[in-house]
Parts: C-alpha cells; sequence; structure tokens
C-alpha cells in the first residue's frame, strides 16, 4: 500500500467544493492501492473563524500534526488548503525536507473585497501569501486551463492540471420529476452556498418569466429571503435524489458567482440536463460551449432566456465528459510524478533531505 495524508481544513460537516472533491476522489485512490489519512479539523481543536464562520480556525496544530505524520510515515503528502492546519503541514514538511503537492481551490484575492473593509488592499497581500505558500510545492494542481494560466502569470512554479468529475450515475435526468413540477415553467434554479461571494442577489433581482428557486443554505441565506422572499422561493439544503429531482424538473442553471476556481456545481446541473447561464469567467468558460450546453454573458438574464432554447442531451453529453476515475487518476499521476520515487530531477535537492531526515531521525 502506498501511504498518503490529505491536510484540508475542509471537511464534514463542512459543505463545498472542497469537501466534495476529496470525498469523491478518496475511494477511487483505495482501489489504486493508496491507504488515504485525512488530517481535518476534526481531530483538533478547532473555532469557527468568525468572519467566515463555515471554516474552521485550528489552534495550535503542530504537536498532533507531529504525532500524525510519525505515526503514519506517508510515502506521499498533499496540501489542500492554505489555512491554519495547511500552514502547520507545510512548516513540518519544509522542516523535515519532505517533498509535498498541493492544490489551489479557493480564489481568496477575489473573495476578500466581498467581507472585509479594505478588502481590495488585503486581496493584495492574499495574492503574495498565496504564492509564497505553494511556492514549495513540488507541483501546484490546478482544476482548468484559465487557472492554471492564471497562477503561471503571477510566478507560480510547476502548475499541473487536476479537474473534478462527475457521478454521472448519480446525477441523471429524472423525467418522472419533471413531469410532476409544482411550479410554473419555466424553472430558473441557483442551487450552492448562499453567501456573498456568489452573488446570488443577482439572480434574486433578475426579471425571468416562470419561477426562481435557490436551493442552497448559508451566512447570507436569511437576509436574502427576507429582501426576494415574495419573488422567489428559497427551499433549503437538499442533497441526494431530492437535490437531483429538483433539478430534473427545472429549466436553467443560473450561477452569477464570479469568484470560482471552477463550480462543481456546473458539472452537476449539466449531468441533469439543465442548460447554464452564467457570467463569461473562470470556471464557467472552462467548461460552457456557448450556444450548445449554455451561455456566457454579463447579461445573465438574457443569457438565461436563450438557454431554453438549448438541447438537455447536448448539456448531459458535456457532464460525461468528466468522471471521478479520470480525476483521481490524474491526481495520483501528480502526486507519484512530483513526490515518488521517479520525481524530476529539479526536486533533488528536496529528495536528499528526506534521505538525511530518515536518516537522522
Amino acid at each position: 500500500m502506498k501511504k498518503l495524508i490529505i491536510v484540508t481544513d475542509a471537511w464534514a460537516p463542512q459543505v463545498n467544493g472542497v469537501v466534495t472533491l476529496f470525498e469523491r476522489t478518496i475511494p477511487y485512490l483505495k482501489e489504486r492501492d493508496f491507504e488515504v489519512t485525512v488530517v481535518h479539523p476534526g481531530l483538533f481543536i478547532a473555532f469557527p473563524f468568525p468572519l467566515y464562520p463555515e471554516i474552521s480556525m485550528t489552534f495550535f496544530p503542530d504537536r498532533k500534526m507531529k504525532k500524525i505524520f510519525d505515526s503514519v510515515q506517508p510515502d506521499y503528502v498533499h496540501i489542500a488548503t492554505e489555512w491554519t492546519l495547511g500552514l502547520s503541514a507545510r512548516s513540518l514538511l519544509k522542516g523535515r525536507g519532505i517533498a509535498f503537492t498541493t492544490s489551489y481551490h479557493t480564489n481568496f484575492p477575489r473573495y476578500l473585497p466581498h467581507y472585509i473593509f479594505g478588502g481590495t488592499l488585503l486581496a493584495v497581500f492574499s495574492r503574495v501569501y498565496m504564492s509564497w505558500f505553494h511556492s514549495s510545492a513540488e507541483a501546484v494542481m490546478a482544476s482548468n486551463d484559465t487557472l492554471k494560466a492564471e497562477l503561471e502569470a503571477h510566478n507560480f512554479k510547476n502548475v499541473v492540471l487536476w479537474p473534478p468529475g462527475i457521478d454521472t450515475t448519480v446525477f441523471k435526468p429524472n423525467e418522472e420529476k419533471r413531469a410532476e413540477v409544482k411550479f410554473p415553467h419555466p424553472v430558473f434554479v441557483y442551487f450552492g452556498r448562499i453567501a456573498k461571494e456568489k452573488s446570488v442577489e443577482e439572480f434574486l433581482s433578475m426579471e425571468l418569466p416562470g419561477t426562481k428557486l435557490v436551493i442552497g443554505d448559508g451566512p447570507e441565506r436569511k437576509k436574502l429571503e427576507r429582501r426576494h422572499g415574495k419573488k422567489n422561493v428559497f427551499l433549503g439544503y437538499k442533497r441526494g435524489q431530492e437535490l437531483i429531482d429538483i433539478l430534473s424538473a427545472s429549466d436553467v442553471f443560473v450561477f452569477p458567482s464570479r469568484t470560482e476556481t471552477f463550480g462543481l456545481v456546473v458539472l452537476e446541473a449539466l449531468a441533469c440536463g439543465l442548460p447554464v447561464a452564467a457570467h463569461d469567467v473562470m470556471g464557467p468558460k472552462d467548461v460552457i460551449e456557448n450556444g450548445v450546453d449554455g451561455f456566457l454573458s454579463d447579461d445573465l438574464t438574457e443569457a438565461a432566456k436563450k438557454c431554453l432554447t438549448l438541447s438537455r442531451e447536448k448539456c448531459r453529453e458535456k457532464a460525461l465528459t468528466f468522471s471521478w476515475e479520470h480525476s483521481a487518476d490524474m491526481f495520483a499521476g501528480n502526486v507519484e510524478r512530483y513526490v515518488g520515487a521517479n520525481a524530476p530531477v529539479v526536486n533533488l535537492r528536496t529528495q536528499l533531505k528526506k534521505l538525511v531526515s530518515k536518516v537522522f531521525n
């Protein structure tokens, strides 16, 4: 068995793209002879971060982090997040000369202006911090070509692709539920976290025929429901077959966010046969083919209406080009190539440090 440690500040019961990505990837890694240990906030003393309560802040994790690594003795290490646990693991690994990979999931430089006064200045600091954090990784995994190019433009090194997948045997149209829809057509839907950076209010303010549904929860839900509840239907958090049934009964997925690195919900909507109306930004533009499975535009209202003319079968076909098997293969390949015994010569210094550390520890 190949021992792999994944360090992440995002884990269940959190509901977000990072959690979903690793929850879906790990079973396939186990099939590929990886023994996976997840280091997550539930193993430590952790509290909600005041500015973003759904993210945990772990206090004094270094001692336990060291014990976990000493116990597991991993062959590979991947740091998924740049927060308190990621920082602790980075420090430990750097000190021991152990090679590791990272992945870039959250675009904090674009998030901060939504949460903090003076966030634009902090966004600059955040970009510097992110560049510093990932600079020690043997490879930085990015979900799409647009993100890869952006990171490389900011001097990130060894950026490699790792696209997510979608389980199209689970996310698939339920035609019976479509026939039983209780809302006036056309049905436009948003699903995902209801937070400032998701720009959900843009969707809620759109003048569209039929019905607008909002599926999900988050820090902005109560405020937005009070403000827009009369013209929009808030269904709360849904998952599994219940979510799929609602999506199957809808006509268009509207995705107003401009801050995503990918947007896994786009694949989930497409798999259920929903065309996607979104802005022409990173994430959506790496998946959507304009006029085939969605429309990309600054005018979301117009894009959403035009989506009503598109083939649901074509949307499903796009989703079928993504799979968790392929995603897991790319992750495993990146880890083994850049950290394993066959790592490139550019990693020689790190490999020598690792050898010396094993000899003297």
